[in-house]
């Protein structure tokens, strides 16, 4: 353990550095307020011992100070030297942030006792912020899990209805468009039925791996909408805008070249429905929901393996 004593050892015999050191501590010793910031910043003291009616040194300027430049999360004990024990100067130690006081002449036997007692403080508050941190980690871990689907890893169906409600709300607010694209996988089910669900799994995970790569700004979400339909969210993109990506997207899949022989196409494709919309007072998310789904129906319809606008006639 690292003790900093401040005090004026000119007017005060350095009794506490034995005291210090016979508890088992190491004594760092400051006479003034500058050698006492220098000694905090660079030992990083366990315990600060501080004069408080020293005349040369401003103590409860420096206990501020110290304060403000620990770090979010650090906390130093700071103990107080007090030669009247006065109530008032007691309060305003307390209240410039130190943590207890001492009266002089100071006894070794209750040093000891202060000292170790700030240490089960410390010990405890070290064991308080550690478990926090891992409940806050265990939290993060819970949200991640929560808004991501188990198989693929994007978004799920839940993340997908909170992220398009925020990103309505924020293209209400600044008059900007939004578009969303359903992807929908063609004969899904017969590529189950020829290759079994683990390898239909697996075509699940690259295919999501190729509309996220696709989709790559920070504001776009992608999400497992479903089975075998995955949506997109494309925030501040016209339907132009959209067709570009969501041609990325379909070519992509194409040059996977992932082989079903069921498919008319000889292997995996995606039937993609776009819509774009800019949200007013009365329109809720669900219209562009509708809209992209009408357009997706209409896209598997027509052949499959192409895309479909929600304003095309």
């Amino acid at each position: 353990m690292k003790i900093l004593i401040v005090e004026d050892c000119r007017s005060t015999p350095p009794v506490l550095k034995q005291y210090v050191e016979r508890c088992g501590a190491t004594a760092v010793c400051a006479e003034n307020a500058e050698a006492a910031l220098q000694h905090f910043e660079h030992e990083a003291p366990d315990l600060i011992l501080l004069d408080i009616a020293s005349p040369h040194i401003e103590s409860l300027e420096l206990t501020r100070l110290i304060r403000t430049t620990e770090k979010p999360g650090e906390w130093t004990p700071i103990i107080f030297l007090s030669s009247t024990g006065r109530d008032d100067e007691v309060e305003k130690g307390i209240a410039a942030g130190g943590d207890d006081y001492l009266l002089r002449p100071i006894s070794e036997i209750a040093l000891g006792a202060k000292i170790r007692a700030m240490q089960r403080l410390v010990l405890m508050r070290t064991s308080l912020l550690s478990l926090t941190r891992k409940l806050d980690a265990a939290n993060q871990e819970l949200t991640r899990i929560s808004s991501s689907d188990s198989l693929t890893g994007i978004a799920n169906r839940r993340h997908f209805d909170e992220a398009l409600s925020v990103e309505w709300r924020r293209a209400r607010r600044h008059s900007n468009p939004v578009a969303l694209l359903m992807c929908d996988v063609d004969y899904l089910k017969l590529y189950n039925d020829t290759f079994g669900r683990t390898a239909g799994d697996a075509c699940l995970r690259k295919l999501a791996a190729t509309i996220s790569r696709y989709s790559e700004r920070p504001s776009d979400t992608v999400a497992r909408y479903g089975g075998e339909e995955f949506a997109v969210i494309l925030a501040e993109t016209t339907i132009g805008g959209a067709l570009m990506v969501a041609e990325k997207i379909r070519s992509g899949v194409q040059e996977l070249n992932i082989p079903h022989p069921s498919s008319p196409f000889g292997q995996v494709t995606l039937s993609i429905g776009i819509a774009s919309a800019a949200p007013g007072f009365d329109n809720p998310p669900d219209d562009l929901i509708q809209a992209v789904g009408k357009a997706l129906y209409r896209a598997k319809q027509e052949g499959r393996d192409r895309i479909c606008r929600a304003d095309a006639a």
